[in-house]
C-alpha cells in the first residue's frame, strides 16, 4: 500500500463505555493518532508474534521489578508469552526482594536525600527500601547462593540466574513472588546483558577477595544468544526501554551474518517502548528501522513499532491484551535447549563454505 495516497481507516469519534474492556481499550488506541495508535497498535502486533509461535524475547532495562512489574513478567512466562528474557542485573536483585520477604515500600520522590540516607532508607524515585532489612539482608541471600559452593568453572549468566531461581524457588518464603523462580520453573533462559554493573556482581567480591574465582563465559553467552535466533522460525524482541539489554537482543542478527557470515536477516518482530530520543545518537533512542542498516531486523517497513511512553504505563495495557485475548502456549523451555542449539550453529559455521570469502549482504 502507498503510503503516500489518501486512503486509511477512518477516525472514528471515540466513544468510551464502562462495560469496555481490555480489547476494546486497545482497538481505541489503535484507531486513533500519535503513540495511542503505536500502543494500540503494538499490543496487536504482540498478539500477532504469540498467533504466529514466534520465539519471543523481552528485555528489560531500567528499574522495572522495585515497582512490581516482576508478576506481569511471571504472568506472562506461565501463559507461554515470553521464551527468553535479557535484563539487567537490578531487576534481579530487586525481584528476589519480594521472593524473600524483604520490605519494598511506596515512598516520595519530592524529599531530602539526606534525610533518607540518615534514616536508612534507600531511594528509587518513589520506591523506598530498607538499608539493612532489604539491602544488607540481600546481599547476605546471594553471597550464600554463590559463595563456596557455587561451581568453579565457566558460567554464563542464564546459568547463573537458573540457579538463583532453583535456590529462592527452594528455601524463600515466597517463590510465587519471582519471575526468576517462574523462568527456572518453565525452562526460560534469563540473561543479565552487564552483571557486574548491579548489586549482583558486588556480592561476588566478598568471596573474590577470599580467593574464589568467577569466570563468565560471555562469548558463549552471545552464541547462544544468536543459536536461539538460528533455530527459531520467527522471533520477535519485546523491549522495554533501550541500553544493553535492548542491544544484546538486536546483535544476534549481526553475529549470524555479519560475524558468522550467514544471510539470516535478523529478527522478524521489534516491539520498542522508549522515552529515549533518537536524534541523540544513543542505543535507547535508536530507531528500528536504523537497526535495519546493521542486519537486526528483516523489514524496515513492517514488524516494527516503536511507543514513546513510559513502558511503566504501556507494557501493563500491551501485557493484558495479550493475557486477554491470546491462548496459553507450550512453553518452549529454552534454557533445556541451549546446548543443542549451540552445537547445531556451531556445525553449521564449520560445514559452512562461505565463511572465508566475502559477504554479500541480502
Amino acid at each position: 500500500m502507498d503510503r503516500h495516497k489518501f486512503h486509511g481507516n477512518d477516525i472514528p469519534h471515540i466513544k468510551l463505555d464502562p462495560k469496555m474492556t481490555i480489547e476494546d481499550l486497545v482497538e481505541v488506541f489503535s484507531r486513533s493518532g500519535y503513540n495511542g495508535r503505536q500502543l494500540g497498535n503494538a499490543a496487536k502486533l504482540y498478539a500477532k508474534m504469540i498467533e504466529e509461535d514466534a520465539t519471543i524475547c523481552l528485555t528489560i532495562s531500567g528499574a522495572m521489578t522495585p515497582v512490581g512489574f516482576g508478576g506481569i513478567i511471571k504472568s506472562l512466562i506461565e501463559r507461554g508469552f515470553v521464551d527468553w528474557i535479557i535484563t539487567t542485573g537490578a531487576n534481579v536483585y530487586h525481584e528476589d526482594h519480594f521472593a524473600w520477604g524483604l520490605p519494598v515500600k511506596q515512598g516520595h520522590s519530592e524529599v531530602d536525600d539526606m534525610k533518607l540516607y540518615e534514616n536508612e532508607i534507600v531511594r528509587i524515585r518513589d520506591v523506598y527500601i530498607k538499608f539493612y532489612e532489604t539491602l544488607e539482608a540481600q546481599d547476605q541471600i546471594i553471597q550464600n547462593m554463590f559463595g563456596k559452593d557455587f561451581p568453579d568453572k565457566p558460567f554464563t549468566t542464564a546459568e547463573f540466574c537458573n540457579l538463583m531461581g532453583k535456590i529462592s524457588k527452594e528455601k524463600s518464603k515466597h517463590p510465587e513472588k519471582s519471575f526468576v523462580t517462574t523462568a527456572y520453573d518453565y525452562d526460560v533462559p534469563v540473561y543479565i546483558s552487564t552483571i557486574k554493573d548491579s548489586s549482583i556482581a558486588l556480592n561476588l567480591a566478598v568471596q573474590r577477595l577470599e580467593g574464589k574465582i568467577y569466570n563468565l563465559d560471555f562469548v558463549r553467552e552471545i552464541i547462544e544468544q544468536a543459536s536461539i535466533l538460528f533455530n527459531s522460525k520467527k522471533s520477535g524482541i519485546v523491549e522495554l526501554g533501550g541500553g544493553v539489554p535492548k542491544n544484546t537482543a538486536q546483535q544476534t542478527g549481526p553475529l549470524l551474518d555479519q560475524i558468522l557470515r550467514r544471510n539470516d536477516g535478523g529478527q522478524d518482530y521489534i516491539i520498542q517502548i522508549t522515552d529515549a530520543r533518537p536524534d541523540t545518537g544513543g542505543l535507547s533512542g535508536a530507531t528500528l528501522q536504523e537497526g535495519k542498516s546493521w542486519g537486526k531486523v528483516q523489514d524496515s517497513h513492517e514488524g516494527i513499532i516503536t511507543v514513546y511512553a513510559d513502558a511503566t504505563i504501556a507494557f501493563p495495557i500491551l501485557a493484558l491484551y495479550v493475557l486477554s485475548n491470546q491462548k496459553k502456549r507450550k512453553p518452549k523451555r529454552l534454557y533445556k535447549k541451549l546446548g543443542q542449539f549451540y552445537d547445531g550453529l556451531s556445525k553449521d559455521y564449520f560445514k559452512n563454505p562461505a565463511k572465508s570469502k566475502k559477504h554479500k549482504r541480502k
